[in-house]
């Protein structure tokens, strides 16, 4: 988890303990409270005693959710029933006149139970809960009991702290929540910028010590053709200029995004045999891993060589599997040029004879 994402999680854990406590004390202490007084106002005491424990079992579950970091799920919607539930036949079986009072406990307890259990949905569904319990003891107030207009007005200013505390709660829900999502999106942006510059340093620092180790063969080839003590028309100096050009094509291939960077480099040393007018032919055969760059240099290191110092044709093979590579080349070179491989499980054969050069690079990575 990035420190965004934690930061996220640490703001919506911290408000929904905090709801929770403010549910548990309206419940459980003012509500309970308020049904107890007020008990030998009600004709039916077991329904709202009913009621008062299912309201209870709710926040019990939450508190057992928090406490194990989990979300309420699937059992979300079976709980926002239950609290519509046993709102119901408490404000049915509420005594005329009483509601929006202290008798009326159920009024002012529901709905922070069901913003507990909402809490980390979208404020229109918690909106929309608020609303679905209004109107139940709205329809109640209309349909089964006395609407007076006093008990109407007792109604409208109960109905705005009753629904205007759990809403204010559920904005400041909302905003956290986009403001959390904000900041671990420019997190993660930041993570991926760092990770892109790591990236970008790396493959510079290879890039300079490949550039470091091509001067120790380079610089001294355009320093003595420089100075005049290489002839440009010497067939060494040919075969020199020719290797060196391939290596140099393959380094700037490497940084090539590519699906296959090893036939790329291998397109890009036959191009300088090919500029030369030797005939080149490349044929793959199946599919293979992508080797890392050390591993490719050794692989391509046989066919430049040959590549670059083929008289008039050349034939390159790459034959894969998901397990092995191995570059394949045969051409009219006129004496092979040892390579050495510098990655390990890479192993290299060179024969020779009659003015034709066979050279096998193959990889086969040790099971780890």
């Amino acid at each position: 988890m990035s420190g965004g994402e934690a930061t996220q999680d640490q703001l919506r854990r911290g408000l929904r303990i905090a709801v929770l406590l403010v549910a548990i004390l309206t419940v459980d202490v003012l509500g309970s409270s308020n049904l107890v007084r007020g008990l030998k106002s009600h004709e039916l005491p077991a329904v709202q005693f009913a009621a008062l424990a299912a309201l209870t079992a709710v926040l019990a579950v939450e508190v057992v959710l928090v406490v194990l970091r989990r979300p309420w799920g699937v059992a979300r919607w079976p709980a926002v029933a239950l609290v519509l539930a046993a709102s119901a036949p408490a404000y049915l079986t509420l005594p005329d006149g009483e509601t929006a009072t202290t008798v009326d406990w159920m009024f002012g307890a529901a709905n922070w139970v069901g913003i507990v259990v909402l809490l980390d949905r979208p404020l229109r569904t918690m909106l929309a809960f608020l609303v679905a319990h209004e109107s139940l003891a709205l329809a109640n107030l209309l349909l089964f009991q006395d609407a007076s207009r006093s008990v109407l007005a007792r109604f409208v200013t109960g109905s705005v702290t009753v629904i205007g505390l759990p809403l204010c709660v559920a904005v400041v829900a909302a905003v956290l929540g986009r403001i959390g999502a904000r900041a671990a999106e420019a997190t993660r942006e930041l993570e991926r910028l760092r990770t892109a510059e790591a990236v970008a340093a790396g493959a510079h620092s290879r890039r300079e010590q490949r550039l470091a180790e091509l001067t120790d063969t380079t610089v001294p080839l355009l320093t003595g053709l420089a100075d005049g003590s290489l002839a440009p028309s010497d067939p060494l100096v040919q075969r020199g200029c020719a290797i060196e050009a391939a290596r140099m094509r393959r380094l700037f291939a490497e940084t090539d995004e590519v699906e296959n960077p090893l036939l790329h480099e291998l397109r890009q040393c036959a191009d300088i045999a090919d500029r030369k007018g030797v005939e080149v032919d490349l044929d793959v055969r199946g599919h293979w891993p992508v080797p890392p760059v050390a591993v490719r240099r050794d692989l391509t290191d046989a066919a430049l060589t040959a590549l670059a110092t083929a008289g008039s044709w050349a034939r390159v093979t790459v034959v894969g599997s998901p397990g092995s590579v191995s570059v394949n080349v045969v051409a009219d070179c006129a004496e092979p040029i040892a390579s050495t491989p510098r990655a390990p499980d890479v192993r290299i054969e060179i024969f020779d004879g009659d003015g034709t050069v066979w050279m096998e690079a193959q990889w086969q990575p040790a099971e780890s």
